[in-house]
């Protein structure tokens, strides 16, 4: 078996590892043609993550004109700790109101520590209330997915 055989996460391995990190690294085309990278807050979505964002924003912009970005989720402090994963993904973008409201909810709960279905606070649905209608929802539903873990090693290479 290949090393990156060996490093490679199971499907189990990937969705426990996307349940525990808390920022992806999203890459658009900006309209210079470079890659526009931002850092987002993200949740765990069917078998991708979503997030949102700001309508006005560069990468809404950039993903208005071509759908498409990759994104980074990395963790590790020295080699033999290295653990990610990138996935390459159309992304949805979504702008009725009432999902992207649902959709910052979820967000802002898991940031919170509540746990999917927990009871959300009227003080939180009424700030995200007044935030969806300048924002857009965005799923990242993968094309090719890498990942590696380093620590599956065992401290050699």
């Amino acid at each position: 078996m290949s090393r990156r055989d060996q490093i490679r996460m199971s499907p189990d391995e990937l969705a426990a590892y996307l349940d525990e990190q808390k920022v992806i690294n999203v890459a658009t085309i900006g309209p210079n043609g470079r890659p526009h990278l931002a850092p987002l807050w993200y949740y765990p979505h069917e078998s991708s993550v979503a997030t949102w964002t700001y309508g006005t924003s560069q990468k809404a912009k950039n993903l208005e004109r071509d759908p498409r970005a990759t994104v980074l989720i990395e963790d590790g402090e020295s080699y033999e700790k290295l653990r990610g994963v990138s996935l390459e993904a159309d992304v949805e973008v979504i702008t009725d109101t009432a999902v992207v409201t649902q959709m910052g909810i979820s967000l802002m709960q898991r940031y919170a520590g509540a746990k999917p279905g927990d009871p959300v606070p009227d003080e939180l649905s009424g700030f995200i209330g007044k935030q969806a209608p300048k924002r857009i929802g965005l799923i990242f539903r993968p094309t090719k997915i890498v990942s590696w873990d380093h620590t599956k090693l065992g401290g050699t290479y």
